[in-house]
């Protein structure tokens, strides 16, 4: 008799546990829409993903169905669409104005400061005010609001509440009191005090100058954390976005990402950058990090700050502001520094963003990519997030290096009459320049800044496509020449932002080998018209073939 080895009776019993077969599921009739491999765009009728939520095949009209398939869902003649991506976000400040005081909607002085002394009645119990949004271009008041009118309507508590472009701060009497804030407190270097003809400190911080105050705000606990990362979650999904570049991560957010991917409570993707030097190195050591948590996680590079914003005269401009021609801006970081800073972290292949608005600060930045191109050779992605305000002579040069524009089509319509103001009409003909840099070989990718502007990549879409905002104004587009065509600015939001991010081939395009994101929503935005686009309405969200979202339902699980 011969026995059977050791061996072989492991195998055989190997095999009565053998893992099950991997099953496709399908999802059928409906009306698809992505962006290729060549760019263009793919109409398909059925889709085919694995059980790690890959996409295995993708149906045209007419070809037949596979036939070794486990599971089906019918797509009922639903528009699928790619999981929107937002390349440019701040999701713990999202989830954070969702908790606090939110003066995104208020129009006038006034009606901000009866939604503060509500929400402070309202909230007895906090120590601070705290809120975001205001913008007082929007209520046309023509000044910064003071600390004065704060302490009217809440006399017994500091009020800190951000501007709506996150560069600048309002405080009442006793925030500033409680930071040591008087009149011969200094400028720090990048920052500015508003003051008043009497040299006091009239409750306006704007850019590095925010610190002095904020650094005596409570810092939140961990499980207010966690409750803002839920709720920044819930909002993406509910527009349709299914990743996010996270613009200037500090280590106590990736802190948040990671405690909610190893809970299974990570229902998005997000590509980081780290909020300085320090923490890109803490976070990710030699180099950016792996994929985590099956794709829904990396530290890709670093967040680098070159100028303010517009809103608070911060962004540096190469001639003076027209509306106050004793400023040319607030340069936050010397050419010096902005060089060492993108060598450092070029050197182990991290990835820079930088913030860049106005022209000056733009050519700094582009002026630091060709003299660093040559020195650290292969496909470096540099970025430039936001490039605002470019000077027309500057555009070509998006095109010598590929450089991204990060940029956000909502800030055009919110900023334009704005940017008038600012800069004047003469200097405007590199304003929101979107065709213009693809058309000198630059590459784009579209976000929002939020919750600087809503996270909804379908009002973006429509803005890319006219220049014009929720009310159709101006007539015939703003800058008209520099809208871009529906296909790119779908790409802008999908496949452009993955390769922004180094996600391609990962997600961002419903094709084979990439994870079935995808969205059903209730019309076609390469068929409606742009104020139909802004009423897009997402039905539900997939995130690697497993359902994340469902209008009018709870939040769902994570499956494994």
């Amino acid at each position: 008799m011969i026995r059977p080895s050791l061996a072989a009776l492991a195998m055989s019993c190997a095999a009565c546990f053998a893992a099950p077969a991997l099953a496709d599921t399908l999802v059928y009739d409906v009306d698809g829409i992505t962006i290729d491999e060549a760019g263009e765009v793919k109409r398909f009728t059925a889709l085919v993903y694995d059980d790690d939520g890959v996409i295995t095949q993708t149906l045209e009209r007419g070809e037949d169905r596979p036939e070794d398939i486990e599971f089906a869902m019918d797509g009922k003649g639903q528009i699928m669409l790619p999981g929107m991506i937002d390349a440019h976000v701040h999701v713990m400040d999202i989830g954070f104005a969702a908790l606090t005081l939110d003066l995104s909607d208020t129009d006038s002085l006034s009606e901000a400061l009866d939604k503060i002394a509500r929400f402070a009645a309202d909230n007895p119990g906090r120590p601070w005010i705290l809120g975001r949004g205001w913008n007082q271009e929007k209520w046309g008041l023509g000044r910064f609001p003071t600390a004065a009118e704060l302490d009217a309507i809440v006399p017994d508590r500091p009020v800190w509440l951000e501007r709506a472009d996150n560069h600048a701060h309002w405080a009442n009497s006793l925030a500033m009191q409680q930071a040591g804030i008087g009149a011969d407190t200094s400028d720090p270097e990048g920052g500015r005090i508003v003051r008043d003809a009497q040299g006091n400190p009239s409750g306006i911080f704007v850019d590095r100058a925010s610190a002095l105050v904020g650094e005596f705000v409570p810092a939140p606990r961990p499980e207010d954390r966690d409750a803002a990362f839920a709720m920044a979650q819930q909002r993406l999904l509910a527009n349709g976005v299914t990743a996010v570049a996270d613009m200037g991560t500090p280590l106590i957010d990736w802190m948040t990402f990671r405690r909610a991917g190893d809970e299974g409570r990570l229902r998005i993707r997000i590509m980081a950058y780290a909020s300085s030097p320090e923490a890109m190195e803490l976070i990710g050591g030699t180099g950016p990090t792996p994929w985590l948590y099956e794709d829904r996680l990396r530290l890709n590079g670093i967040k680098l700050f070159v100028d303010g914003a517009l809103g608070s005269r911060g962004a540096t401009l190469k001639e003076p502001y027209e509306d106050e021609p004793t400023t040319r801006g607030i340069p936050l970081i010397t050419q010096t520094q902005l060089r060492n800073r993108m060598s450092r972290a070029a050197l182990d292949g991290f990835q820079t963003a930088i913030h860049a608005i106005g022209d000056a600060a733009n050519a700094d930045v582009l002026d630091a990519i060709d003299e660093l191109a040559s020195a650290y050779e292969g496909d470096r992605r540099w970025r430039i997030e936001h490039a605002q305000i470019v000077d027309p002579a500057d555009l070509a040069r998006f095109g010598r290096h590929g450089t991204i524009a990060s940029m956000q089509p909502l800030h055009q319509t919110s900023d334009m009459f704005m940017a008038e103001a600012r800069v004047g009409e003469d200097r405007l003909g590199g304003a929101y320049a979107w065709r213009s840099i693809l058309e000198n070989g630059g590459r784009l990718a579209f976000g929002s800044d939020a919750p600087v502007e809503p996270a909804d990549p379908f009002a973006g879409i429509a803005v890319a496509i006219s220049r014009t905002d929720a009310e159709g104004r101006p007539f015939g587009g703003w800058r008209a020449r520099e809208a871009v065509s529906r296909e790119q600015a779908l790409a802008g939001f999908t496949a452009d932002a993955a390769y922004a991010g180094f996600a391609e081939g990962r997600f961002g395009r419903l094709i084979p080998g990439e994870r079935a994101d995808f969205l059903f929503v209730d019309r076609d935005p390469l068929l409606a018209a742009p104020s139909d686009i802004r009423e897009t309405r997402v039905r539900e969200v997939w995130l690697a073939g497993k359902r994340v979202f469902v209008r009018g339902q709870q939040a769902e699980p994570v499956a494994d």
